[in-house]
């Protein structure tokens, strides 16, 4: 009887959890497994002849490659302020639309709308703006910030890219920290409030810490965005002026399929596995012990 119940069970996993796997193995695991295996070797990515070189890829990459250290550094830079800013604007849009007002709805789908638009779109919609549509209105009003080379110079370029990561972001961490503020018993709240506790105080002491699950996915999404930000780089910068906002996805896909150093480009792909991973563990884990149970 057993047996039969325990091969019952087997076959319902089979049945339902095997196709999934099968194709989660055939596009996920595989490549990545193949893609480790690349990553110690010499391989142009077209031809058959593929030459194991051990650790000479990391070697040259962690000391010689400046390009790479160049993009890991400018991501970094880029990683920190977009996930700063990104869920401070998201969490005050939450705050705001959390009120009763009459337009919050409405509010609620403008602000969330730049999610819904691509990457590459975005890029070239923005790059229209800042060429032609800031030009024009410093020529008009004389205001020094429409003025700016926006994507002609390299701190402007940055800035340039996180207003446009921000912009698109925001309001989906908007969705989530609403999610969590609606969950905050309002008991909690108006007992604060007739102690005599602020609406800061009652912010920082009571909301903050019953959403931190809500701050924890935000955070998570974040990082893990803006580390791998892509088709934005392309669309926007295209890594320039002179590669000063290349970002590390970006430096991978020009060393791999235009350089023709597939091996070498799975090498960063895979140092680039790592940080992100260990980064995101770190934040999780940290995030999460800080989380309370109503």
């Amino acid at each position: 009887m057993k047996t039969k119940q325990r091969l019952s069970g087997l076959l319902q996993q089979t049945v339902f959890v095997g196709p999934a796997f099968l194709f989660f193995s055939l596009i996920v695991l595989v490549p990545f497994l193949m893609s480790m295996y690349y990553s110690f070797t010499e391989w142009n990515g077209v031809t058959s002849n593929v030459k194991w070189i051990g650790l000479d890829n990391f070697k040259q990459i962690l000391t010689t490659d400046k390009d790479f250290h160049k993009a890991f550094w400018f991501t970094t830079r880029f990683t920190v302020t977009n996930v700063i800013l990104a869920n401070l604007l998201g969490f005050g849009l939450a705050l705001l639309l959390s009120q009763a007002l009459k337009t919050r709805n409405v509010l609620r789908t403008v602000f969330f709308l730049p999610n819904v638009i691509g990457g590459l779109l975005l890029g070239f919609i923005w790059q229209f703006i800042f060429i032609k549509g800031f030009s024009t209105i410093g020529e008009l009003t004389q205001i020094a910030f429409f003025q700016l080379p926006w994507l002609g110079d390299a701190p402007t370029a940055f800035w340039g890219l996180i207003i446009v990561s921000v912009w698109q972001t925001a309001g989906y961490l908007m969705v989530i920290y609403i999610a969590g503020l609606a969950n905050v018993p309002k008991e909690l709240t108006e007992a604060a409030t007739i102690d005599g506790a602020t609406r800061w105080q009652a912010l920082r002491h009571i909301t903050i810490p019953m959403i931190m699950p809500s701050v924890t996915v935000c955070l998570f999404l974040t990082i893990s965005w803006a580390f791998k930000m892509y088709d934005l780089n392309v669309s926007l910068t295209q890594g320039g002026p002179f590669n000063s906002t290349q970002s590390v996805a970006l430096n991978i896909y020009e060393e791999a399929f235009r350089n023709n150093r597939y091996g070498l480009g799975t090498a960063k792909a895979f140092i680039f596995f790592i940080v992100v991973a260990l980064i995101t563990l770190v934040q999780v884990s940290l995030t999460k012990k800080k989380e309370v149970e109503v």
